[in-house]
């Protein structure tokens, strides 16, 4: 399906609607005249007891006049309170016609329905009476689905009419439904004061200034408040205090369960019974001197606290009311506050607290004017609630129209609210025999080791609650049937660690995965229901094609062999990794921080739920959308921190950056040595040497046990001789030198002769962004030394790392750290710092760089430039180089990225399969590749 006739302005924004001439094929949408409809009967948006009792308009439906072919699909945000549905029906439509429409009918509306989430049923008997599952030809409709509970009703709906829900983001959706209804519908924004709607004036033909920025503030169970400009949005703010508060103390409080209800109890009430006003506390009196009347809140619920009364001495309607304006002066104020420091002038409030009702309209509208002194007005929308499912309704005709896929969404948001997949206990158990003393021999001949499968359904299960009981007490025989799965080790010592996983099997797995799904979500930022948990993560302003961009190098969800050998890759990792994070954790035993039980306990369940997953991909490649290398490491990481192993190699860290420190100086004295071109290539060939250094790949931990980090350094070295298997270095070091051959010129009687005297250097670069690997020799002797050079040429240098950490990947406090101690040992280093920070110091000219730090907003060992931190977006300013640095960021993602300034990446490629299928080579071959910025005419 395509778009037509919306507004240009929307092609501005990547979550808007983009506009297209002329309706070209069947199942266009076209929204040319797209308006609020007049004509129809005022009908409630759902059926129930309360309905009516709230007293306020029905969200009306939108009227497309210009359809003129059918639209097969539908569109439903389900939060983890309501499930909103929007719908399209053609006006030529008979109700109880055949379900075979006409293929082309004269115009159409789009219709608005809400249901409790608790009442999915409701739902579904909807869908199944206006048969809007059934799609053109006897087929199935396309499903758009946003919010948590797409993820919590996916099988309910395969089920009951064979429909995959095709998931959306939830912030991208409710920024584009926002957008549609400001910039296509007349008389859909409106004030609301002391009773009075206004509509705000539609500018035929107004420019984006007329609306962007604004401030979007759409409060669902929680708040996310929103700042959206022309080329995007991000998240600003947002507060736990929302429509779920309410709806849950007002339950509490008043047994009432019904939010309409809710609202309509308030209208009768008087919240001075319960409040504390400012007359309460200067008897009668208004407080002047501060402009606080009489009547103004002092503390909601205090008068409680002063009359000393129970909960049945109060009248429900007092508390329900008391509440409601609690809540909606909070968010209120919040949301004032956070306009004011964005400097912007125009908020929206939207999402289904609000529902048309003219109280909370008031108390907003009043709460905005007081704390921005008249400088700012609430504005409302008709069809506030229906950001998001109209924002996914939209999706379908935006994907097709841009020839992209609608899931742009981050891919670990689908990861993390899926619910812990199943193994097939039938095949996992005999794959694990069929490769006994092979791939899958992770610890040795002989050993063996149980783990139970679980065949429970996740999703079945209470929650974070059980599972922390779990953590404490341990699970009980009733949770899951299992099956037992033998999996061979291949060595013999691995002391306590490898009883830690034989031990307490029974009943583990369900708890385990609970704990893990709910711990995935608190952890990552995201909670099903709830927006304003959602992280923000930006675009890469320095990629040259963004929408080309493709980080992954393998695409292991359309080769098989190289998705078995991954996931068999990760699988066999996988003792070490947890040896490591046993050994790490239960070092701290003692202290009082960790309990070593706990950990044994932890690292059982996230062996099994990752172990699950990874199997889980081995039967749904699919199962979290379009994956990659990348987006399988990221996986690993994200359970680790699940279930609590926050850096696995955080002592490993520090041993190895304190032991490359204390040779550090004896470095940097022979490279100021050399000639400034030798030490360009000595430079280069610290880096790539210090990258050997990755407990990610086995190769590397192999050489862990032939000697120290040192002396592991030295013999590569020694070893790193041009050419290289990918060798520009000779392009990057003119590049980097900008080399201008001088000459000086003697007579000799009547003959001129030219001798070269001198070569001068002069940086080419003023800013450059390096992406940092791994910590230890690889940051220390490699990149440090690197980034001097740099600054000592005057460059400014920013060295980016991982926000989480991951494996032995430095982290951008690791950096810091480093940075200091390093300091001391270099003055140049010392100056940059000072200079990064705005100061001068020593005696170093100004000339050298400014040194700074900055994190990626990743928390893996690769790299999406597709999600990236605002503070590294922010460090691109002036950047005219980009280093990429370790096989994880240069080589696994990023191989063909193309940027929009001269980029140098360099690795050692430690995995042989993947050095023969890049260019035919083999393990510990370097890379040097060296790619000018791309100019505007340039192909990808």
């Amino acid at each position: 399906m395509q778009l037509v006739g919306a507004p240009p302005e929307t092609a501005h924004l990547t979550a808007t609607v983009p506009a297209i001439s002329k309706p070209r094929s069947k199942n266009v949408l076209d929204l040319t005249d797209a308006a609020i409809s007049t004509g129809e009967a005022s009908q409630p948006e759902s059926s129930g007891e309360h309905a009516s009792q709230a007293k306020r308009e029905a969200v009306p439906s939108i009227t497309l006049p210009r359809q003129s072919s059918d639209v097969r699909h539908f569109a439903m945000d389900m939060g983890g309170s309501l499930v909103k549905l929007v719908y399209f029906s053609p006006d030529a439509e008979d109700e109880a016609a055949d379900s075979l429409r006409p293929s082309f009918i004269g115009g159409g509306r789009l219709h608005f329905r809400k249901f409790e989430a608790s009442k999915i049923e409701q739902c579904v008997r909807f869908i199944e009476q206006k048969r809007l599952h059934l799609g053109a030809e006897g087929g199935k409709a396309v499903v758009k689905a946003t919010g948590g509970g797409a993820f919590k009703n996916s099988e309910l709906f395969l089920d009951q009419f064979g429909i995959q829900l095709q998931k959306e983001d939830e912030m991208k959706c409710a920024v584009a439904g926002a957008n549609f209804l400001l910039q296509a519908i007349r008389d859909e924004a409106f004030t609301f004061t002391e009773g009075r709607k206004n509509y705000v004036a539609h500018k035929d033909g107004s420019h984006d200034d007329d609306l962007f920025p604004y401030l979007l503030v759409n409060i669902g169970s929680g708040v996310s408040i929103i700042k959206v400009d022309t080329d995007g949005f991000e998240r600003v703010g947002g507060t736990n205090i929302g429509g779920g508060t309410f709806w849950g103390l007002c339950r509490l409080l008043t047994g009432m369960r019904d939010f309409d209800q809710m609202l309509a109890c308030s209208a009768i009430g008087d919240n001075s019974k319960v409040d504390m006003l400012v007359g309460d506390i200067y008897g009668g009196r208004d407080y002047a001197k501060v402009g606080l009347s009489s009547t103004t809140i002092a503390s909601s619920f205090g008068r409680v606290v002063m009359d000393g009364g129970s909960l049945t001495d109060y009248n429900k309607a007092d508390i329900t009311l008391s509440l409601l304006r609690m809540i909606s002066y909070n968010i209120s104020h919040i949301a004032t506050m956070t306009a004011v420091k964005h400097d912007l002038k125009r908020i929206y409030f939207g999402g289904y607290f609000i529902r048309g009702h003219a109280y909370t309209m008031n108390t907003i509208s009043f709460a905005v004017d007081y704390w921005s002194k008249g400088n700012l007005r609430a504005m409302f929308l008709r069809h506030e609630g229906f950001l998001g499912a109209l924002g996914a309704f939209l999706q379908d005709g935006q994907a097709q129209a841009l020839k992209t896929s609608p899931l742009q969404g981050a891919w670990i948001e689908k990861f993390i609210k899926c619910s812990m997949p199943m193994s097939s206990d039938e095949r996992l158990e005999a794959k694990m025999r069929d490769k006994a003393g092979n791939a899958c021999n992770l610890w040795g001949p002989g050993e063996s080791l149980s783990i139970s499968s679980s065949r429970t359904d996740l999703r079945k299960h209470p929650g974070v609650g059980r599972a922390q009981s779990f953590l404490e007490t341990g699970p009980t025989k009733a949770d899951v049937n299992t099956t037992s799965i033998n999996i061979f080790l291949e060595n013999h010592d691995q002391g306590p660690f490898c009883d830690l996983l034989v031990d307490d099997q029974s009943g583990l797995e369900s708890s385990v995965l609970d704990y893990g799904s709910n711990q995935l979500l608190s952890k990552a930022g995201l909670q099903v229901g709830v927006l304003h948990l959602v992280p923000t993560l930006q675009l890469f302003p320095l990629l040259k094609v963004p929408e080309r961009y493709e980080p992954n190098v393998i695409d292991i969800l359309e080769f098989r062999e190289e998705r078995e050998y991954w996931l068999d890759t990760l699988q066999k990792l996988n003792p070490g990794l947890l040896e490591k994070a046993v050994a790490s954790e239960c070092a701290f035993q003692g202290t009082g921080k960790v309990s070593c039980s706990d950990t044994h306990k932890r690292a059982k369940a996230f062996c099994l739920a990752f172990s699950t997953h990874l199997d889980r991909l081995r039967d749904e490649p699919a199962a979290y959308g379009r994956i990659g290398l990348s987006e399988l490491l990221e996986m690993r990481e994200e359970c680790l921190r699940a279930f609590g192993f926050k850096d696995v190699y955080s002592a490993i860290k520090q041993q190895e950056n304190a032991a490359a420190l204390a040779v550090l100086p004896d470095l940097l004295a022979d490279l100021d040595v050399l000639h400034e071109e030798e030490r360009v290539l000595a430079l280069i060939e610290g880096v790539l040497a210090g990258n050997i250094f990755d407990w990610g790949s086995q190769s590397c931990v192999d050489l862990y046990k032939n000697g120290t980090i040192l002396e592991i350094y030295k013999n590569v070295r020694s070893s790193i001789a041009r050419p290289w298997a990918v060798d520009c270095f000779d392009d990057f070091r003119e590049a980097l030198l900008g080399i201008d051959q001088q000459r000086t010129t003697s007579l000799v009687g009547e003959k001129q002769q030219q001798q070269d005297v001198s070569s001068v250097y002069h940086s080419r670069y003023k800013k450059a962004l390096v992406f940092c690997d791994n910590s230890g020799a690889d940051v220390v002797l490699g990149i440090i030394p690197f980034a001097r050079e740099l600054l000592r040429q005057g460059t400014d240098v920013c060295l980016v790392a991982n926000s989480l950490p991951a494996i032995n990947d430095v982290t951008a406090d690791e950096m810091r750290d480093v940075l200091r101690r390093a300091a001391h040992m270099c003055e140049i280093v010392s100056s940059a710092i000072a200079r990064g920070h705005g100061k001068e110091s020593g005696n170093i000219s100004n000339d050298v760089g400014k040194l700074t730090v900055c994190a990626s907003g990743s928390g893996s060992p690769c790299l999406d430039f597709r999600r990236v931190s605002h503070d590294l977006c922010e460090a691109t300013r002036g950047v005219d180089l980009i280093v990429l640095e370790g096989m994880g960021r240069a080589v696994h993602t990023n191989w063909k990225a193309k940027f929009c300034c001269d980029t140098l990446k360099l690795a050692m490629i430690k995995n042989s399969r993947l050095a023969k299928s890049l260019f035919q080579g083999k393990i510990y071959d370097c890379v040097c590749m060296f790619e000018p910025r791309m100019c505007d005419d340039d192909g990808e």
